[in-house]
């Protein structure tokens, strides 16, 4: 395997036995390309043809205070598939925030369990104190990778394909951009959201096939709240209230501590994709938090929404992980109880109707991308290690029988969130496969995994070995490298134009 390095950035992180800063989440510095991985299993299927980029909560210093696993800075790995073979190169994600420490040569920003005034310059996002590391979430539009954070920073730039960073998007608002933008392949536009501590305390935007910001209206809420996700429809873009936020007496003296508020239902807003703040249809739920949904669509006159329940918002500490026993609990899906869950919210008599339709602890899913927005059929979520946030398997749902597949990784082997790729010439809904980033503690290495998403219990039917181990990370990405054809060629025409 040859491997080409690049200049290696100025860290001052030291060794650590932190549970999120060792083992599986021991962080990697250097930067490297690969033209070429080398096989250990099976074959990389000759119908795959596309880019996985997989997002990193990856810290560069050490830290000024107690260090939370989403405080990382923000390290892009990807892999290019592409005629059966396949390359790999990792990138950190340049932000104005990194830049700023490398220059200073050491940590600048406190983390999510800081207090107040920890950090020595004015922090960012919805917390106000927070580095902007843009290390949450990754998509695709208009042909490049944006990289944002989940307390809304800006959204930042890359080449999908070469991950040179391109800097931060013009289109940005003031308030930032939080994670997971929503993009319409069919029409080209990106449906994003963000959230802040001042009213109207959330906002809700659309992004044209041309990189311009064509839309952006307030969503006015009661107070400060803490979203993490939104879906779309053909139509209608998802928001939500949900009764997880900052306890307000607490905000007051610049204490971000979350609370479930007793009483307060979970609300949901459906907005027109260009609506105004007049067109919002509300829908009233059962109290929860949800991290991800799934996916969204309209049938008759009901908009459908799946995605994962918290039957346990604000979990117990876990104790025995002493020092560090409450940050373990909020990151440990075993202690908020996530299940796949769906709601129905009828346009003509305004109820909304719940439905569980799984009981296993699941999380991060994914489905086939033909069918966003579109009535689907099968999830594949990940499995995480009781107690921690480590994928150990996958659950292929069946929606509609009920029917699930279970695959259990090897005790000290962990996955990434694995995107769904539908195989070249499908013939159905899950013939396609499943990639992936495996940690292997046992041998010390990582690797880039396929499975077959139409059977998930055979495991990996192919393995490349990475050139180093990476560490455990977030949320991925999957273009087609047709999809990045066309949106070269279009900004090609917009260019002539």
């Amino acid at each position: 395997m040859q491997i080409m390095r690049q200049p290696p950035v100025k860290t001052t992180l030291q060794p650590s036995n932190h549970p999120y800063l060792s083992g599986p989440w021991t962080p990697v510095h250097e930067e490297v390309d690969v033209e070429e991985l080398e096989m250990i299993e099976g074959e990389i299927p000759a119908d795959i043809d596309g880019i996985y980029l997989r997002n990193t909560e990856n810290p560069v210093h050490q830290p000024l205070g107690r260090h939370h696993p989403f405080d990382g800075d923000g390290m892009v790995h990807q892999v290019n598939i592409s005629g059966g073979k396949a390359s790999y190169r990792n990138r950190f994600i340049r932000t104005h925030c990194f830049d700023q420490e490398q220059i200073a040569g050491g940590a600048l920003w406190g983390g999510l369990m800081d207090p107040h005034g920890t950090s020595k310059r004015p922090g960012f996002g919805a917390h106000e104190g927070l580095k902007d590391t843009g290390s949450t979430d990754i998509i695709v539009h208009a042909g490049v990778a944006l990289a944002t954070l989940y307390q809304c920073g800006e959204a930042w730039q890359m080449d999908p394909v070469t991950l040179e960073n391109l800097g931060k998007a013009s289109w940005g608002p003031l308030d930032g951009v939080s994670a997971h933008p929503k993009v319409d392949e069919e029409t080209g536009e990106l449906m994003f959201f963000n959230y802040s501590k001042y009213a109207p305390y959330m906002h809700y935007g659309v992004v044209d096939r041309s990189g311009k910001l064509a839309h952006y209206v307030p969503i006015p809420l009661p107070g400060p709240r803490l979203p993490h996700d939104m879906a779309i429809t053909k139509n209608w873009s998802i928001l939500n209230d949900m009764p997880l936020f900052w306890d307000e007496k607490l905000l007051d003296r610049k204490i971000h501590a979350a609370r479930i508020h007793d009483g307060v239902p979970t609300r949901f807003a459906l907005i027109p994709r260009y609506g105004q703040p007049e067109d919002i249809r509300w829908f009233e739920a059962s109290p929860t938090y949800v991290l991800h949904w799934t996916n969204a669509y309209e049938e008759g006159d009901e908009v459908v929404l799946e995605g994962y329940y918290q039957d346990k918002p604000m979990p117990d500490p876990l104790e025995e992980a002493g020092e560090y026993s409450h940050m373990m609990a909020y990151v440990d899906e075993h202690s908020f109880q996530s299940r796949l869950h769906r709601w129905r919210f009828n346009l003509k008599t305004g109820e909304t109707r719940e439905e569980r339709l799984c009981d296993r602890i699941v999380e991060f899913g994914m489905i086939n991308p033909a069918y966003l927005m579109k009535k689907s059929r099968y999830i594949w979520s990940t499995t995480t290690r009781p107690g921690w946030f480590l994928f150990n398997g996958y659950v292929r749902h069946d929606t509609q029988t009920g029917e699930e597949q279970v695959f259990e990784l090897p005790e000290g082997v962990y996955a990434s969130e694995s995107p769904m790729v539908p195989r070249k010439g499908a013939t159905s809904e899950d013939d396609g496969y499943l990639v992936t980033f495996l940690i292997d503690e046992n041998s010390g290495e990582s690797q880039l995994a396929i499975l077959d998403a139409s059977d998930v219990t055979k495991g990996p039917i192919a393995r490349a070995r990475l050139p180093h181990k990476i560490s455990s990370g977030v949320h991925t990405a999957w273009v087609e490298h047709s999809q990045l054809k066309r949106d070269a060629q279009f900004r090609a025409e917009q260019a002539a134009a």
